[in-house]
């Protein structure tokens, strides 16, 4: 029997979508404590996936890319979080599929590889590096040459860009808003990047500008007014602001909502409609929780957690050492 357990995570901008200097692609992101996705495995003759059926065919796409011929496996959905809303399920999903035919089989493929093998990170290289380290990633994207088109991960086929800076988080609260309802995914999500790339150049020299001369520092000396300054700043300009227009008026209240009432940044998580607040403490953290879960029992449902970042990669237990 493996177990798997790997971490859902912020995205919390991509970086440059203009492509001018060569580049594109490229995020920073924040691996979380909970929600998280479990599942168990053992070997099988054929395919089985059972448990969420919103992810189960991603894990089976995934073994199936990885299993030797003739082999199969049987995995088990024990707990998971929802697709499409920006928490990164889908890279999630396929890479502990992979890491359980992995370790079953002993192929002894890296976490990158198996990231190809299945066709996760041709975007963002956040999820990827999530369950890999986790922690606080900034990913370099891709030679435009070898990409040659603006497109999500789901429509991408290069390898994960990457990580050019990684480190653990500060022990800094952070609540995350699940609001009822999707993100823009498929072929909607296609076409957003058709739509706004490219970004102007201007905007994404100034999304540099914040990563290098207000996030990173503040992470480093843990800073948490600068950082959330940060967060801040990324929801008006570049990408990220194109993803920001795109949500309900719900999602956008809560997100001043929190800003307003105690997180020093608060963002949407990829395309949403996920919204993330950082906190100073534990009592602020919760305090907004209970004043964020009451507005979305009042508006479109959902559910919010108080959770962490986590500094650690996927865990798998069992099997081949």
């Amino acid at each position: 029997m493996i177990k798997v357990v790997s971490p859902a995570r912020l995205h919390l901008t991509l970086i440059d979508l203009n492509a001018e200097i060569g580049r594109i692609d490229g995020g920073a992101g924040i691996t979380l404590q909970s929600p998280g996705l479990e599942i168990s495995a053992v070997e099988a003759d054929t395919i089985e996936v059972t448990g969420d059926s919103l992810l189960a065919g991603k894990m089976r796409k995934a073994a199936q890319a990885l299993l030797p011929a003739g082999k199969g496996i049987r995995i088990q959905i024990d707990d998971g979080f929802p697709d499409h809303v920006g928490l990164g399920s889908g890279t999630q999903a396929a890479l502990s599929a992979a890491a359980a035919v992995n370790r079953i089989y002993g192929l002894g493929k890296s976490v990158r590889e198996l990231a190809v093998a299945v066709g996760r990170g041709g975007t963002s290289g956040i999820g990827v590096a999530a369950f890999e380290n986790g922690g606080f990633i900034l990913d370099g994207g891709h030679k435009f040459k070898d990409k040659r088109a603006f497109s999500p991960s789901a429509a991408s086929h290069v390898p994960p860009g990457p990580v050019l800076f990684r480190r653990d988080f500060p022990d800094w609260p952070i609540v995350l808003a699940i609001p009822n309802g999707k993100g823009a995914h498929d072929a909607e999500e296609v076409d957003i990047f058709k739509k706004f790339c490219p970004i102007p150049l201007a905007e994404v020299q100034e999304v540099c500008h914040v990563i290098l001369m207000l996030m990173l520092p503040a992470l480093v000396e843990e800073d948490l007014e600068n950082f959330g300054r940060a967060v801040n700043h990324f929801q008006t300009v570049g990408f990220k602001r194109r993803e920001v227009e795109l949500q309900p008026q719900s999602v956008l209240d809560i997100m001043r909502y929190m800003r307003d009432n105690g997180a020093s940044g608060s963002g949407v998580s990829s395309f949403g409609p996920v919204v993330y607040g950082i906190v100073g403490s534990e009592g602020e953290g919760k305090r907004l929780q209970q004043e964020v879960q009451r507005m979305l029992d009042e508006s479109i449902g959902g559910r919010v957690l108080l959770t962490k970042a986590r500094n650690r990669g996927a865990d798998i237990f069992g099997g081949l050492d």
